[in-house]
């Protein structure tokens, strides 16, 4: 889809408006016939689907009349949880305070010690992020990056070998709209966040994707290689269901790695 994003015009910047602590998209559609409101979850955005003739004053004002929903759909969104010195983060399903440490050990950019640090009553492993600070976050993502990837690349190899299938290529990507995807060429793409879910988690989105390599859709056929391959589908899928959006809180502002 052809996406124009602009502001809402300045006249129309409120406080109604710009204390709402998201970012506001108006998307241009050919194929609009009215105005259409939503908000993106992953993303805490705003986003005005407005037909190809509509401006930005009639966006604006169909934005401002319906405040009080938008308000509503971005407080059920849990606050974003960035990745920085001191906040509790999910590894494998277990939760770890992180310690941006400002040693530099050749070598060991991330580690992960039985060493126990007390945050709201709870007591949590520490996951130390060696080096400056200032290349701490950079450092992290790109560490839990190449774990998801060892994770993804062990569950990818035991499931096209339970089923007979081959994997052309995987990748690892901030993907926020889907877990994960398989392309008819072959290739598998995945999202990083699954490493912070229980390995059960990232089992059985590994096992999805690699079933449609021989079934390109969700029917019968495709649920039973799923299941074939993967006996606890269900448990997992419900807590996807569940708990899944609650990854996307998770991680540094922007993303650049491919």
């Amino acid at each position: 889809m052809a996406a124009a994003r602009a502001s809402v015009p300045s006249r129309l910047d409120t406080p109604a408006l710009s204390d709402l602590g998201a970012d506001v998209e108006v998307r241009r559609h050919p194929a609009a016939r009215r105005l259409t409101l939503r908000v993106s979850q992953t993303r805490r955005a705003v986003i005005v689907t407005v037909p190809m003739t509509c401006d930005l004053i009639e966006a604006g004002t169909f934005l401002h009349r319906n405040i009080d929903w938008v308000r509503e759909r971005l407080g059920s969104i849990p606050e974003p949880v960035p990745l920085s010195h001191g906040a509790v983060m999910p590894l494998r399903g277990e939760p770890h305070i992180l310690v941006f440490t400002g040693r530099n050990i050749r070598g060991q950019p991330v580690q992960r010690t039985s060493e126990r640090t007390d945050h709201c009553g709870a007591s949590y492993p520490n996951l130390l992020v060696n080096g400056l600070a200032e290349n701490a976050t950079r450092r992290l993502t790109d560490w839990l990056f190449d774990e998801a990837r060892r994770d993804l690349d062990a569950r990818v190899m035991h499931h096209t070998r339970n089923l007979g299938l081959v994997a052309k290529r995987i990748t690892v990507r901030d993907q926020s709209s889907r877990w994960g995807s398989c392309s008819t060429t072959g290739t598998l793409s995945f999202s990083w966040r699954l490493i912070l879910a229980p390995p059960l988690i990232l089992d059985y989105v590994a096992a999805h994707e690699v079933a449609h390599l021989k079934e390109m859709n969700h029917g019968q056929r495709f649920w039973s290689l799923v299941r074939r391959t993967m006996p606890q589908m269900d448990e997992a899928r419900q807590w996807l269901q569940i708990y899944g959006m609650d990854l996307h809180r998770y991680g540094p502002s922007t993303i650049t790695r491919r």
